[in-house]
Formats: structure tokens, sequence, C-alpha cells
């Protein structure tokens, strides 16, 4: 389309914030409109201060008439939101996860394909050149993988009530459980064939289980496993753990630990702090093979990633990406399929808990 997507903003918390300034900023978009059920009681960023503000999502379709809507607000309205913004002719921009269960995920992609239009999730990894670099190099290990993931944060400060309101829609192993799983996914190429899941709820404040761990097995003989955990009794010890082990050797996500609670200032703890989430500082590439001798050919290789972008600088990037699918008419068939696929993995592990038994996949 030519001329500036007009953008209406639904939800104004940590990520949604970050995706109305790139809209703010960038030249492509316009934004007619925020949008949240307690937009009256809440504080908005000064540089979005001018904006038209709405709490009612079909109240704010028909005044604002948007191109597009861009979905940040609770995981348990992502689906609805979607599909009534999809009815009234949007294209739609959605954070993760795509959906709460896999019948309204499937909806949700069949909407888009029925109604023409594009629906990019916000799978921030998949934008992140470190993270890009991380896959490729897993990709080099050989068959089978064995990949590691985590982050486990620790509730302080302003984390603790967004953990505390985000734990009435889904647990940690689905919020961001989708991502990490879709990142097997990618360093696989293979299908997920079993799932395992075991669970504990440490936080008596919490609606459910706030830590979980699942497992999962793939049909080249893969596996991986993922564990997350949120709230004030949650370790910061060995939170951040990122790496992919092969035949011929590993990769490894090398990430500081700055910004902890203990430090001097500090607002909330270091785990929970949004912008050390997709932070990599270096990769590190480990060699397998060894000469006569036993001892190993080549050194450990150390790749410095000091100038990644930051947070907003990724979610910028989510947005060109975005403002680029409705331009270009890209085909998102994969992206959207991968979305499903990653949430019906985090959603059998669940299962699993409930129904302490592994989950075949089929």
């Amino acid at each position: 389309m030519a001329g500036k997507v007009k953008i209406l903003v639904v939800g104004l918390g940590n990520m949604g914030a970050s995706h109305a300034s790139a809209y703010h900023r960038l030249d492509g978009f316009e934004i007619v409109g925020l949008m949240s059920r307690n937009m009256k009681s809440r504080d908005v960023p000064a540089g979005l201060a001018g904006y038209p503000r709405f709490e009612d999502f079909d109240e704010a379709l028909a005044a604002a008439r948007p191109d597009a809507v861009s979905i940040n607000s609770w995981p348990n309205t992502h689906a609805e939101y979607a599909m009534r913004a999809m009815d009234a002719g949007c294209h739609v921009f959605m954070e993760k996860p795509i959906a709460t269960t896999i019948d309204d995920a499937v909806r949700v992609v069949a909407k888009a394909r029925e109604k023409n239009r594009k629906l990019v999730l916000g799978y921030i990894l998949r934008v992140h050149p470190s993270w890009i670099r991380f896959i490729e190099l897993g990709r080099t290990l050989g068959k089978p993988l064995v990949m590691r993931l985590n982050l486990n944060q620790q509730s302080s400060g302003q984390a603790w009530h967004w953990h505390i309101n985000l734990i009435d829609s889904l647990t940690p192993i689905v919020d961001c459980g989708v991502h990490y799983v879709d990142v097997m996914c990618q360093l696989t190429g293979a299908r997920p064939v079993r799932v395992h899941g075991i669970g504990a709820k440490l936080w008596q404040d919490a609606a459910q289980q706030n830590y979980g761990h699942l497992h999962v097995t793939f049909d080249d003989g893969s596996v991986g496993w993922y564990e997350a955990g949120w709230g004030p009794m949650m370790s910061e010890t060995a939170y951040f753990v990122k790496d992919v082990v092969g035949p011929k050797g590993a990769v490894s996500i090398v990430a500081g630990q700055a910004g902890k609670a203990e430090e001097a200032g500090a607002s909330l703890s270091g785990s929970a702090d949004i912008d050390r989430h997709t932070k990599t500082d270096a990769l590190k590439i480990h060699h397998a093979e060894v000469g006569p001798d036993k001892k190993f050919v080549r050194k450990d290789e150390i790749l410095s990633m000091e100038d990644e972008p930051g947070h907003q600088e990724l979610c910028d990037r989510e947005q060109e990406f975005f403002l680029r699918a409705i331009r270009e008419d890209l085909d998102l068939s994969a992206s959207m399929e991968a979305a499903v696929d990653s949430l019906r993995v985090v959603l059998a592990a669940e299962q699993s808990i409930r129904e302490c038994r592994a989950i075949s996949l089929g």
C-alpha cells in the first residue's frame, strides 16, 4: 500500500510501549489511536501523549479506522482482538503468543488467510543478529543436537506487578517458551514428536504454577529443554543458559550478569530486566575434534557481540519488517505456522504437567 500505514496500538505495557515508540518514530507509520482498558488511569509516555486514547476495542476500531492493529495486551485477549481486527480489514502485528489455545491459534491463522491480511508475530529473536548467528552456527554441529535454554526471572519492583498480572493469562513456560521452542525448531529443522513437562507453584500470590521445565524430542533424534520461573524467590544463579551441543562441538551464548538487584540503585532484579533477555555479549564456539594425542585440535573461539542492538532497536526492526510485509505483500505462511507449532509444544508441556505423562504430538 502507498502512503503511511495508519495503526492502532492496543496495550501499553513493556512491549506495547516499545512498539508504540517504534511507530511514533518510523516514517512509514501513523499512530491513529492508543487503546487500553485502563487508559484513563494510566500514564502515557510523553512522546505518545498527543494521540487519541480509547478504552474500548470496538470503539477504537470504528473511530480510528486503522489500516493495521498492534496487539500487545494480555495473552488471553490476543486471538479475540486479532480476529476482530482482521474482520475490520486490518493487518495485525501481535505480541507472542498467538493465542492461549491451539484451536484459537489455528483460527487466527485461518482468518489471516481468509481476509488476505498480514499477520506478524512478535518473535523478537528472529530479527536479532546474534541469535540468527547462534542458529546458523548451531546448524553446523551435526545431528542429533542437544539444546539447553532457560530464562528465569526474579520478581522485584515493577517486575513483581508484571509477573503477577501476566500469570493470570499463562504460565512462564508458555510465555517465553514459544520463543525458545521456535529457536529449537529452527536449529533442528525437525518435527517435535514428544513433550514432557514438570512444574511447581512456589509463589502463593500467583494464580497458577510459576515454575516449569519442558523437555522435547524431535524426529531426527535431537532433544531440548527449556526452563522458566517467575517470582521473588527465583535464584539468579544460572538464570540465563543458552547453548546447543552436537557431535562436532557446541555453541553458547555468553551473557553478562549486569543489573543485579544488589547493585546500588537497581530498581528490579537483573534477571527480570527486559534489556537482558535478548542480550548476548558474545558467542562461544567449542570444536570437538581431537588429534591422535586426544587433545583438542582447535581452541574455543569467542565472537564478540558488543555492538548488538538493544531492546528498542529490536522492536524497531520488528516493525520495519511488519511495514515491509504490508507494502511488499510478503508471504508469511511459514512464520505463521511456526507460531502455531511452538505454541503446540509449550501447551503440550502444560498438559503433561496436568496429566503426569509425556505427550505425543503425532
